[in-house]
C-alpha cells in the first residue's frame, strides 16, 4: 500500500477538474459559491485509526508524506483548508433513499464536461418480487477510490496515482494511451474509455471541492439524501448501517473499495437486473446475495436453443485475437527448429544448414512484429505505444509487452548473425556487393553469436507468454480467471508453431531429398501435445463454469446458447483433430497420404484456434455494476445501433469502435 499511496511532490497533475475563480484578495484557494447549502459541506470530527480492512485511515501516518503538500490542481500551488485532507475519504450510499432521479449523474457530467456517452457516475437498477409486492432498488456508483486499486496496478502507462490527499485515485488522461486494461480489471466500471478521444478518464473525487471543505458535486446534487461523503468509516447522521455490499455490488475483497452502504428495506429473495446481462442475485443463507445465471435475460429468448452468430465473433478486441495467436505461433515456429538443431536432431540439423532456415526465422519475426502492430492499433492513441513500458513494477500488460518485445529483438539479432552462414545471403552478397560482407564477417563466430541470441530469445518468449496469461487472470472477469488461459496460450504456441515450422521444414527437406521423418514426427507430437493441453483446459473450464454462480457462469451460458453452434463446432474440430493427429502419428508414416493428412490437421487447427480465441473475447461478462433500462445496457446499445438511433450523439450510446 505504501507504494500505491503517493502524490506528486512537484510539477503538474492534470486531474481534469474544473476549478472555480480565485478570490481577488487571495484569502482562500477557491471561492465557495454563495448558494452552497449546509449539507454540501464536509463535517467530519472524530476520525477512526483504521478501516474495517485494517488499512490506516491517516495516510500521512502510512506514507510519511508532508501534510501541507500541494496537489497542483490546474497548476495552482496553494494548499486547501480541509483539516482532514490526508485522511482516506469515501462515499456513503443509502439505497433506501435513492429515487433514481439521476441528478448525481447530471451534476458529475456537468462539472467534468463529459460527452453524452461517458459518465463517471451512473445509476443502475435491480428489482424483484411480484405484484403487489414488487420492489426496485437503485444503485448510484462511481469510482470507489479503493485501498487496493487494481486499475493503478494494471495500467501499463502509470497514468494512475493514489494520493495521500483524501486517498483519491486520480488518473491522468494525458498519460493514458487508451488500451482500456483498467476498464477490464475494475469491478465497478469506474474508468471510462472514450473511443472518440482514444483515452480513459474517471471520477476524480472532486478534490478541488474537498480542498475547500465541500462534498463532491454528485453528493451535493442528490435530492433524496441517498449519497453522502466523508472520512471513511464515519457513518453519517441518521444512518444505521455501514455495509460493504448490497445486491448487485461485486465482491469488495477484490479491491477493498471505500464505499459503505445502507439498505434496510427488506428485498425479495431474488433480484434481477433491468439490463440485458444474464445475471441475477439470490439471497443466501447468510442474508447476502450471490450471483447466479438469469437465463430469461439472455439474448437467446428461446431458452437453450443454439445459434451460430458468426458475425458477432468480430469485436473491438479482434486486434488482440490476432496479436495473441500470432505471437504464440511465432514463438513455437522459432523454438522447434532452433532447439532441435541445438540438441542434434538429425533432420533439424540438416534443416538448419539449408537456405530455408533464415526465411523461417524471418517469418517468425514478421509474425510477432505484425502481432505487436495489431496490438498497437488496438490502442486509442497508437502513437503513444512506447508508454506501455512505464509500469513494469506492477502491470502484467507492461511485462507482457517487455517479454514479447525482448523476444522480437533477440530473434532479430539471431537472424542478423545467421545471415553470413546462409547460402542465399552469400549468393546475394556475391552478386550485388562482390562478396564484401562475406569477407568482412566470419561465419564461424557469427553462428556462435546467433546461437547466443537464439537462447536469449527463448526465456524472453516464456516471460512474454506467462504475463500474457497473467493479463487475463482478472478477478473482475471470472470467465477468464481460470488456469485454462495458460493451457490455451502455451498450447497454441506448441500446436500452431509446430504446424508452421513443420510445414516449412518438411517441404524444404522433401525438395532437397533429405529424410524428414523425425522432423515430421516431432512437429506432429508437439501439435498433439498442444491440442491436448488446450482441450484439457477447455474441459476443466467448462465444468468449472457450469458449477459456478458468478458472471463466468453467465458467459458460459451464452457460449452454449447464443453462440452454441459455433462453440460446439469448435469443440468438434478439436476432438476430431486430436483423433486425426493421433492416427497419423501411429499409422500414417511419412508418405504422400500422411502429408495430406497433416495439412488437413493444420487447417483444422488454424480454424479452431481463431474461432476459439474470438469466443474468448466476445463472451466475457465482467463483474460490473447493474445498468438501467437504456443507459449502460448492452442490449439497448445494440438495438440502437441496429436501428440507427446510436448515430445521434445525444442518445449516449458509446461508439462501437476502439
Amino acid at each position: 500500500m505504501n507504494e500505491l499511496v503517493e502524490g506528486l511532490s512537484s510539477g503538474k497533475q492534470n486531474t481534469g477538474i474544473v476549478v472555480e475563480t480565485p478570490k481577488s484578495d487571495g484569502s482562500t484557494l477557491w471561492e465557495i459559491r454563495t448558494e452552497e447549502q449546509p449539507y454540501a459541506f464536509l463535517s467530519d470530527n472524530e476520525i477512526k485509526e483504521e478501516n474495517r480492512y485494517g488499512q490506516k485511515i491517516d495516510l500521512v501516518d502510512l506514507t510519511g508524506l508532508p501534510e501541507d503538500r500541494s496537489m497542483f490542481i490546474n497548476e495552482n500551488p496553494e494548499v486547501g483548508c480541509n483539516p482532514n485532507r490526508n485522511k482516506q475519504h469515501g462515499f456513503f450510499f443509502t439505497a433506501d433513499n435513492c429515487i433514481g432521479c439521476h441528478a448525481c449523474e447530471a451534476a458529475c457530467s456537468e462539472k467534468n464536461e463529459n460527452p453524452a456517452h461517458i459518465a463517471f457516475r451512473s445509476v443502475g437498477y435491480v428489482e424483484g418480487g411480484s405484484f403487489p409486492d414488487y420492489k426496485r432498488m437503485n444503485i448510484s456508483m462511481a469510482c470507489n477510490h479503493c485501498d487496493d486499486p487494481v486499475c493503478l496496478k494494471g495500467c501499463p502507462t502509470a497514468a494512475y496515482t493514489k494520493h495521500a490527499e483524501y486517498g483519491a485515485v486520480l488518473q491522468d488522461p494525458d498519460t493514458c494511451f487508451g488500451c482500456g486494461y483498467c476498464t477490464w480489471v475494475c469491478p465497478y466500471n469506474a474508468p471510462q474509455l472514450d473511443p472518440i478521444q482514444g483515452q480513459v478518464s474517471k471520477c476524480n473525487m472532486c478534490v478541488d471541492r474537498l480542498e475547500v471543505g465541500l462534498k463532491p458535486s454528485c453528493v451535493s446534487a442528490c435530492v433524496g439524501n441517498a449519497l453522502d461523503f466523508g472520512v471513511i468509516e464515519n457513518v453519517p447522521e441518521n444512518r444505521d448501517q455501514a455495509k460493504t455490499s448490497i445486491p448487485g455490488f461485486p465482491d469488495p475483497e477484490i479491491t477493498h473499495p471505500n464505499i459503505r452502504f445502507q439498505q434496510i428495506t427488506q428485498m425479495p429473495d431474488e433480484m434481477k437486473r433491468t439490463d440485458s446481462t444474464p445475471v441475477k442475485y439470490q439471497k443466501d443463507e447468510k442474508g447476502g446475495y450471490k450471483t447466479v445465471v438469469n437465463q430469461a435475460a439472455s439474448n437467446n429468448s428461446k431458452g437453450q436453443q443454439r445459434h451460430w452468430n458468426l458475425g458477432k465473433l468480430s469485436s473491438r478486441e479482434t486486434p488482440l485475437v490476432l496479436f495473441t495467436l500470432m505471437a504464440q505461433a511465432s514463438i513455437g515456429a522459432f523454438a522447434l527448429p532452433f532447439i532441435g538443431s541445438q540438441f542434434g536432431v538429425e533432420s533439424l540439423v540438416a534443416f538448419r544448414d539449408t537456405v530455408a532456415y533464415v526465411p523461417l526465422a524471418i517469418l517468425s519475426f514478421l509474425m510477432v512484429g505484425l502481432g505487436l502492430f495489431m496490438s498497437s492499433m488496438h490502442l486509442g492513441k497508437p502513437k503513444r505505444f512506447y508508454r506501455g513500458f512505464n509500469n513494469w513494477r506492477h502491470s502484467p500488460v507492461c511485462r507482457e509487452g517487455l517479454g514479447i518485445a525482448a523476444f522480437m529483438g533477440a530473434l532479430g539479432m539471431h537472424i542478423l548473425f545467421s545471415l553470413p552462414d546462409n547460402s542465399l545471403f552469400q549468393s546475394l552478397d556475391s552478386t550485388l556487393f562482390g562478396g564484401i560482407f562475406s569477407q568482412l564477417i566470419s561465419a564461424n563466430w557469427t553462428i556462435s553469436i546467433a546461437n547466443v541470441f537464439g537462447w536469449l530469445a527463448l526465456p524472453s518468449a516464456l516471460v512474454g507468454l506467462y504475463y500474457m496469461n497473467r493479463c487475463y487472470r482478472i478477478k473482475a472477469r471470472p470467465f477468464w480467471n481460470h488456469w485454462q488461459v495458460i493451457t490455451s496460450f502455451f498450447g497454441n504456441a506448441l500446436s500452431l508453431g509446430a504446424f508452421i515450422s513443420g510445414l516449412v521444414i518438411v517441404t524444404t527437406l522433401a525438395l532437397l531429398g533429405v529424410s524428414y521423418s523425425s522432423a515430421l514426427i516431432i512437429a506432429g507430437v508437439l501439435m498433439l501435445v498442444g491440442l491436448t493441453a488446450e482441450s484439457i483446459g477447455l474441459v476443466a473450464h467448462g465444468k468449472a463454469m457450469n458449477d459456478a454462480t458468478h458472471e463466468g457462469a453467465a458467459s458460459h451460458f451464452i457460449q452454449c446458447t447464443t453462440f452454441g453452434n459455433t462453440y460446439y463446432l469448435r469443440n468438434t474440430l478439436l476432438g476430431f483433430n486430436l483423433l486425426l493427429m493421433a492416427g497419423l502419428l501411429a499409422f500414417a508414416g511419412d508418405g504422400t497420404i500422411a502429408l495430406i493428412g497433416w495439412a488437413c490437421a493444420g487447417l483444422l487447427l488454424v480454424v479452431s484456434s481463431v474461432v476459439g480465441r474470438a469466443l474468448f473475447y466476445v463472451l466475457v461478462i465482467p463483474t460490473t455494476m447493474p445498468g438501467a433500462f437504456f443507459w449502460k445496457n448492452k442490449g439497448f446499445e445494440q438495438h440502437a445501433r441496429d436501428i440507427g438511433l446510436a448515430e445521434m450523439p445525444q442518445v449516449g450510446v458509446i461508439p462501437n469502435a476502439h
